[in-house]
Parts: structure tokens; C-alpha cells; sequence
């Protein structure tokens, strides 16, 4: 449990949470973790199995409170408010920021500046990682070309030149991606970034834990009420939740690339773990699949450090927070969009 941002997060199965005059308790097998004022709060969002009292739920809705109901996986699942809230307002901001050009290259600019920030630092620590000169070079060569990237996007005067630059990046953090896989390298060096199918075993895993990364982000997105579909960086197409996939950017190096890596190297997923397909397509076998999924989990439960709203958050919510700032800027409370650093 933990409240950032005016939200409290649930996330101890069959915990119930329940009114106590002004005050939410929470009580888990007869224990009572947590009580907290109601004023404190915003929003309440659930994960898996909680249950919360019909009494709390009214005075929700009668506050204008909004309660979310993901599943013990962050996927959206419902989202509970009163007859009176402000999401139509916050829809009406999304969309008029998405038609001003000035306030999308903003945004957009922002999130891609997060994502190189963020492959920069898996380079790093790749680099630091290795006992191979000639790895550490490639490496730290590819950090450089992602620090020159850094200095240029501020200067970006266009939404396309953002995008070319986030190309050239991800281009050159492929290129020696296969440098930070240290175990069984013949299998699992990628060839380039291959989707649709994926066409190796490290496309394959990272196509599959990116799917798993998109789902959470687009119930943060739901969460907070604003459109998966209106996105800023992504173009808009029917069916497409580009601002789930916008969110998506700047965690993939963080939330999927350094987990697939880590599973490889420490031999967690193995060769055989993987099915070839007629036409060259590959992908994860059932119980691989079970296996990253587990692993996917267990890297959420991890602690890191968030400088924006200054307090150590479990990387399960890291998305959730990066949706509210989000909601923030659009809303005015915020001069600028705010992507998620790791150090």
C-alpha cells in the first residue's frame, strides 16, 4: 500500500478497506495496516483481490472520488465514480493538446528525451558490467551516440524530427545490444529489432514482455481517465492506443529490456524455450511464457527511486504515476510533461 500523488494503491490481496467516519481503514486478516484521512485523497486504485466496502464506495462517489479496479496484473479492469467528475474536462485538454502542434512537440519531445535517457543508463551499466575491452567500447559508444541524441532533441522543431532521432538511437542501442547478452550469445543475439512476427529468440522475448509492458500502461491511462487512443509521439489510427504506446516508450528500457536481459544471462529462459514457426517466426513456448510472466512480476515489486514526486516507488506503479503527471500537464498543473529517469 502506498499513497503518491493524492492516489492510494492497493496492491495487498484481500486486504478490505472500508469507512471509518472520515477516515479509510484498511484491515488485513484481522489487522489493521492502515488508516488514512479521506481529504488525503483523490483516487483509490485496487490491484487483484481487495474488497471495499458499500459505505466507502458511496462516499466516493458522493466526494466525486474515483476508484479503479485493475486486475493483480495492472490490467484495467473498471473504473467507479460519482455522477459529477472531471474527466470530461481532462479528455477536453487531451484533445485540444493533441491538436496544438506547440504543446504535442512538447510532450513528445519530452518522452522520447526520457527513453534515450533511460537506454543511455542500460548501456552504462552494461559497460560497467562486462570484462571485455572491446565490448565495453562498442557500449560506451553507443552511450555516446545517445548523449549527442540528448542534446539534439531539445532543438527538435518538428514531431517527425523527434521521431528521426529516436530512430537513430534506437538503431544504434540495437547494434550492440547483443554486447549485454553474456550467456549462450549464438542463440540469443538479436538480429536488428524484428516485430510481427519476431523472427529471433531475443525478439521474440522482448515482442512478448513489450505486450505485457503496453497492457499495463494502458490501464495506468484508463485509470486516470484519460483516452489510450489520443497519443502525441504515435499517430493516431483506429484500434491503436498510442498514448498507451507514448507511456510505453520511455519504460522499455527499464521494465522490459533490462528484464529480458537479466533472464538470458542468468539462464532463466534457455534456448529451448522457444518454438520456430513455418516462415521463420519465432516465439516462447507455454511454459517460457509462464516463466517471463512470473519474472515480469517479480521486476515490478522492485523499488526505485522517483525524483518528481521524491519518495521510493515500486516499479509496478511507475506507470500509474507517469499517467497522473501526465494528467497534471495537460490539466495546467504542471509546466511540462515529466518522464520517468533511472539511475
Amino acid at each position: 500500500m502506498k499513497e503518491v500523488l493524492n492516489t492510494l494503491y492497493v496492491t495487498k490481496e484481500r486486504a478490505y478497506l472500508h469507512l471509518d467516519h472520515d477516515t479509510i481503514r484498511m484491515e488485513v486478516k484481522s489487522e489493521t495496516p492502515l488508516r488514512m484521512p479521506l481529504h488525503h485523497l483523490g483516487s483509490i486504485v485496487c490491484f487483484g483481490d481487495i474488497l471495499i466496502s458499500p459505505a466507502l464506495l458511496h462516499r466516493c462517489a458522493e466526494d466525486g472520488r474515483t476508484i479503479v479496479l485493475l486486475d493483480q496484473n495492472g490490467r484495467f479492469k473498471a473504473r467507479m465514480e460519482g455522477p459529477t467528475n472531471g474527466n470530461v474536462l481532462l479528455r477536453q485538454a487531451q484533445h485540444s493538446a493533441n491538436i496544438d502542434q506547440a504543446r504535442s512537440l512538447c510532450i513528445a519531445r519530452n518522452t522520447v528525451a526520457g527513453k534515450i535517457q533511460n537506454c543511455r543508463q542500460v548501456l552504462l551499466r552494461a559497460g560497467r558490467e562486462t570484462a571485455s575491452t572491446e565490448e565495453r567500447s562498442l557500449l560506451a559508444a553507443a552511450a555516446s551516440t545517445h548523449a549527442h541524441a540528448l542534446t539534439r532533441i531539445e532543438h527538435c522543431n518538428t514531431i517527425d524530427v523527434v521521431r528521426g532521432n529516436e530512430g537513430d538511437a534506437a538503431r544504434s542501442y540495437f547494434e550492440v545490444f547483443g554486447s549485454m547478452v553474456r550467456e549462450d550469445r549464438e542463440a540469443f543475439i538479436p538480429h536488428g529489432r524484428t516485430r510481427r512476427p519476431p523472427l529471433d529468440r531475443m525478439n521474440a522475448l522482448l515482442s512478448f514482455v513489450y505486450t505485457l509492458l503496453r497492457h499495463d500502461c494502458v490501464g495506468a491511462i484508463e485509470g486516470v481517465g484519460l483516452d489510450p487512443q489520443v497519443g502525441y509521439l504515435h499517430t493516431l489510427r483506429p484500434g491503436r492506443p498510442a498514448l498507451a504506446l507514448d507511456l510505453m516508450e520511455e519504460l522499455r528500457p527499464i521494465m522490459a529490456d533490462r528484464l529480458v536481459l537479466s533472464m538470458v544471462n542468468r539462464r532463466q529462459i534457455q534456448r529451448n524455450d522457444f518454438i520456430e514457426r513455418e516462415g521463420g517466426a519465432v516465439y516462447l513456448t507455454d511454459k517460457a511464457r509462464k516463466e517471463v510472466i512470473v519474472g515480469y512480476q517479480n521486476r515490478k515489486q522492485d523499488e526505485v527511486q522517483h525524483k518528481v514526486v521524491g519518495k521510493k516507488i515500486a516499479m509496478g506503479l511507475i506507470p500509474h504515476i507517469q499517467a497522473r503527471l501526465l494528467a497534471r500537464h495537460l490539466r495546467g498543473d504542471l509546466p511540462d510533461y515529466l518522464p520517468f529517469l533511472y539511475r
